[in-house]
């Protein structure tokens, strides 16, 4: 099929399924340029260092160049699962040390972003190489925007989300959560890829996958409903100190902060802005160990001022 007709079929269902994911993260959405780069570590790093490991694999273990179908299933089920998720998680290394790297929320959202970048060019590659009929191209781009290209979404998704609950944990934790993610990442693509390598099992591979998606939507919208009691929790202790008007809290908390009405519309989104981020950081000031806690001290401070200066006008609600 024609390179500009497979290029878009392998990036228009990943630019689609990149928004909604963002615009799931309801209360404080990542920078679009840090998920841009994430999304870019997907598609070509860990595209580059995924099948450069995997052919590392096949070198040490001889099979690199075989033609049996053994050596193609173990490279297929074994290898690539290993190497790629790897490749795709090593950037989540990076991100997780990140200030803006907060919860299981961000976890799933920057993990799912490079899985969706990676999927794009596996997409691409596979439509240019296997796509030989109209046919076989449709069935590849159907197949593999709905169900690969979201395996490996939701692989590095899960990573991610074991990442965060890592940040803020013991020793101990830092270290044994990292490696459970990855281990699951693996056995996610390690299911796929087996299941869909059978004609007898290829039935149980769309069953599993839909059963993940809706996994992560449901863990995915818990966490958003996590967020949402962090905030009502700490912005109830601010209205004790005399800073956020109680009626305000259950407005912030909820979509009713993006209608018109409850307080001047010159600072509405601004202030909503920052009283969830003075939220956000007071918990995570209370999970912060060391320097963290001074840095989240020092934002709590700011946030507090930028929303007590908000205020000040008499800028209240009608």
């Amino acid at each position: 099929m024609p390179l500009v007709s497979s290029f878009i079929a392998a990036i228009l269902p990943m630019l689609f399924y990149l928004i909604i994911l963002w615009r799931m993260d309801k209360y404080d959405r990542e920078p679009l340029l840090f998920l841009l780069a994430h999304f870019l570590w997907g598609a070509f790093g860990a595209i580059i260092f995924g099948i450069t490991g995997s052919l590392l694999l096949g070198y040490l273990t001889g099979i690199i160049g075989s033609t049996s179908e053994l050596s193609k299933l173990i490279q297929t089920i074994i290898f690539a699962p290993l190497s790629e998720e790897i490749a795709k998680g090593a950037f989540l290394l990076y991100t997780v040390n990140s200030k803006k790297f907060d919860n299981i929320t961000d976890g799933l959202l920057y993990g799912g972003v490079i899985g969706l970048g990676f999927g794009m060019t596996e997409n691409f590659l596979y439509f240019l190489t296997y796509g030989n009929t109209p046919v076989n191209w449709l069935y590849l781009v159907v197949i593999r925007s709905l169900f690969s290209a979201l395996m490996h979404c939701i692989s590095t998704g899960t990573l991610g989300a074991f990442l965060a609950l890592a940040k803020f944990s013991s020793n101990f934790k830092k270290i044994t959560l990292p490696l459970a993610g990855l281990f699951t990442a693996i056995f996610i693509h390690f299911m796929w890829n087996t299941t869909i390598s059978f004609s007898n099992t290829y039935v149980f591979g769309f069953l599993f996958m839909i059963f993940l998606i809706l996994f992560f939507i449901f863990v995915f919208k818990l966490s958003i409903k996590n967020e949402k009691k962090i905030i009502e929790r700490e912005l109830l202790e601010e209205n004790m100190l005399g800073l956020i008007p109680k009626e305000h809290i259950k407005i912030l908390s909820s979509h009713l902060r993006f209608r018109k009405g409850w307080i001047d519309e010159r600072i509405r989104k601004l202030y909503s802005r920052f009283a969830i981020r003075l939220a956000f950081n007071k918990d995570l000031f209370k999970k912060a160990k060391d320097l963290n806690k001074l840095y989240y001290s020092s934002e709590i401070e700011k946030n507090r001022e930028t929303v007590r200066s908000l205020l000040s006008d008499n800028y209240f609600s009608k």
